[in-house]
């Protein structure tokens, strides 16, 4: 079985525990995930699942993945990932993954992408203090000295400059599952995932937790 999720980041909120502490988490709404395609490695090379999430209108979807989709005798979806699964999994194109497969007390890693801030100076995309904020430094939200000298006469290569801000894939590991919802294909996990609220994201099974 592939332990891992497309899902749609739907807000944080939080819960109460059997004691009364307050839980912090986050909702995803994580499947059904058609097995759009199963790759082997006699075919491909490796042992591998294509999953489906979300819906696409027919009218914006290419006839070569119209016909990929068809096969599949699965409706077009928004999103495709692979994921890699053993030689011996008996999922099969055409089945559906569930949220099933998750249970409170479960480890997750959620990968998304960033809300992005657009063009950012390097106090607020690195965090550097700035100049004096009294008159007449002229120095105030400004990088400062970056170059070198004579030798070697360049600016080093990931320098903290000033760039485009946010927009990156970021993966939050080692997250506890608090509960599952199947008949509302919901989970929640405790803490912050990445992305804006409605982004999509991918649930797998943590590589560091137990």
């Amino acid at each position: 079985m592939v332990k891992a999720l497309l899902g749609k980041k739907v807000g944080m909120t939080r819960i109460f525990g059997e004691k009364g502490r307050m839980i912090p988490v986050t909702l995803v709404e994580a499947g059904p995930c058609p097995v759009v395609q199963r790759k082997n490695s006699e075919t491909d090379g490796y042992e591998a699942v294509q999953l489906g999430f979300g819906e696409k209108k027919l009218k914006r979807v290419t006839k070569p993945m119209q016909g990929h989709y068809a096969k599949a005798d699965a409706a077009p979806a928004r999103v495709l990932r692979e994921f890699p699964v053993e030689p011996d999994s008996e999922l099969n194109t055409g089945d559906k993954v569930t949220v099933d497969m998750f249970e409170a007390g479960d480890r997750v890693d959620v990968a998304g992408f960033t809300k992005g801030r657009g063009f950012a100076g390097v106090i607020k995309r690195h965090g550097f203090k700035g100049g004096p904020a009294s008159h007449g430094s002229n120095h105030h939200r400004e990088p400062g000295s970056v170059g070198q000298a004579a030798d070697p006469s360049r600016v080093f290569k990931n320098m903290k400059l000033p760039g485009r801000m946010g927009n990156k894939r970021v993966t939050t590991q080692n997250l506890e599952v608090v509960y599952v919802d199947a008949e509302k294909n919901v989970i929640a996990v405790r803490g912050a995932i990445p992305g804006a609220n409605g982004g999509f994201v991918e649930v797998r099974k943590s590589v560091k937790g137990s």
